[in-house]
């Protein structure tokens, strides 16, 4: 743990999110877990690269969120792609479930970290790319990394 307890650690990105899908808003919310599970984040593990929000009544669930078995357990192992409930307000929950529906948005995990102890999910709400769009998306950061590349050898 670190010493500022404000100081948000990160365990795992979804660096293939903003590739994918045009993110128009960003959420933070809790998560559900065991103990095991905790601990094995806390060790680094996990993936989160085929996780996704799903709605089940009017609960929020991550599914195929990965978090592999704690090797030092003492009890039952879990699942390691359970269903996780995410923790948000009920007014955040019922916005998101009619953005979902209306919009074809969906709910994708950017990241998971550890904020004043606890686990937290960093959610966004996403357009998919279609395969031209995520071409012209790189064309653009090629050529702005060029163009500061290009400034900083006038100096």
């Amino acid at each position: 743990m670190s010493d500022a307890p404000d100081e948000k650690k990160v365990v795992m990105r979804n660096r293939r999110a903003f590739h994918d899908y045009a993110i128009e808003e960003k959420m933070e919310a809790g998560i559900v877990l065991v103990g095991p599970e905790v601990k094995s984040l806390r060790e680094g593990k996990g993936s989160l690269n085929e996780a996704y929000g799903l709605f089940r009544g009017e609960e929020l669930f991550l599914q195929q969120l990965h978090i592999p078995e704690y090797e030092h357990r003492g009890y039952a192992p879990h699942d390691p792609l359970r269903p996780r409930k995410l923790l948000l307000h009920k007014k955040e929950l019922r916005r998101l479930s009619a953005a979902m529906a209306r919009q074809g948005l969906a709910l994708v995990p950017l990241q998971v970290y550890f904020f004043r102890g606890r686990v937290k999910v960093e959610l966004g709400l996403a357009k998919g790319r279609k395969q031209h769009d995520k071409r012209h998306k790189l064309k653009e950061q090629a050529a702005r990394r060029e163009a500061r590349a290009a400034e900083g050898k006038r100096r």
